[in-house]
């Protein structure tokens, strides 16, 4: 509990100190009127809204949610609370857009948002046709598996060889890593974080893959798991920093935006970072 306060205290005093930091520059062609009758830039942020801890929907606005643009729910998580922080620094108001995770690129390379947060890794491929912010987070890789499984006293890679396993579409966790365990049965991906947990837990797979906030979260909801955590050892997943750094994703070419966001990003320290996802992780909903 005492973590949770400390948390939930740090969270306010941040978003306090970047209301005083806030800038008049305009990333977003849509403004609101505020209470002096002076327009604010909008900044209008896509994500899953389905991807507990970085971000879920629920149906209050309950620990500083936000409304979900036509929608009745609201959304809240690690993403949530770097984007209110992020707004309230650079002076804007902040709209919250629910999308699926395959069409986040296409969304913000299209302008129907301004930006996207939404735990994404900064990797080469999507740099191809995306802007990125410094990272906002660093993410370990993961596996996750079944107390009764065969690979849960797993101590290193090479102890999943032969695992039935699957992760997210268009991640790290699928593209990259899933072909390092040898002889895998390696399934169609998934279209969600939850969905894959769902995959694991109904015993369609041995395990799945994921980074560290995405496994302390399930592990939440499910008392089944257990986490196969190798990255002390030399039997590990073999990453580069890119894909384990998080970052914020722009249209090419918003270097004004850019500019706004890692200004405010500047401000926060990984302990900070740690902190806000230790949040999220104590307050997501259980149905996540």
């Amino acid at each position: 509990m005492k973590k949770i306060i400390t948390a939930l205290l740090l969270v306010t005093t941040l978003l306090t100190l970047g209301a005083c930091g806030n800038s008049s520059a305009s990333g977003s062609n849509e403004t609101t009127s505020t209470a002096s009758g002076k327009d604010r830039p909008v900044l209008r942020v896509g994500m899953e809204c389905a991807y507990a801890p970085y971000n879920w929907a629920q149906s209050d606005d309950s620990n500083g949610a936000v409304p979900i643009v036509d929608s009745s729910n609201y959304a809240y998580g690690y993403d949530v609370m770097m984007a209110k922080y992020i707004a309230d620094y650079i002076g804007y108001d902040l709209e919250i857009y629910k999308i699926d995770w395959d069409s986040l690129p296409l969304a913000v390379q299209s302008g129907t948002i301004d930006c996207v947060i939404a735990g994404q890794s900064i990797t080469a491929e999507r740099q191809q046709t995306v802007d990125f912010s410094t990272p906002y987070y660093y993410a370990s890789i993961v596996a996750l598996t079944t107390k009764d499984s065969p690979y849960a006293s797993a101590k290193g890679l090479s102890d999943l060889a032969g695992a039935t396993c699957t992760s997210q579409l268009s991640t790290v966790w699928y593209n990259d890593c899933l072909p390092q365990i040898k002889d895998a049965n390696i399934l169609a991906a998934m279209e969600s974080a939850p969905a894959m947990m769902t995959a694991l837990d109904s015993g369609k797979v041995n395990l799945v893959v994921t980074d560290m906030p995405t496994a302390l979260a399930a592990l939440q909801v499910y008392d089944n798991f257990t986490l196969l955590d190798f990255n002390q050892t030399d039997d590990n997943f073999s990453v580069s920093d890119e894909e384990i750094n998080i970052g914020i994703s722009l249209k090419k070419g918003n270097s004004e935006l850019l500019g706004l966001i890692n200004g405010a990003l500047a401000t926060l320290t990984e302990d900070d970072f740690k902190t806000m996802m230790e949040e999220a992780i104590s307050v997501q909903p259980l149905s996540e």
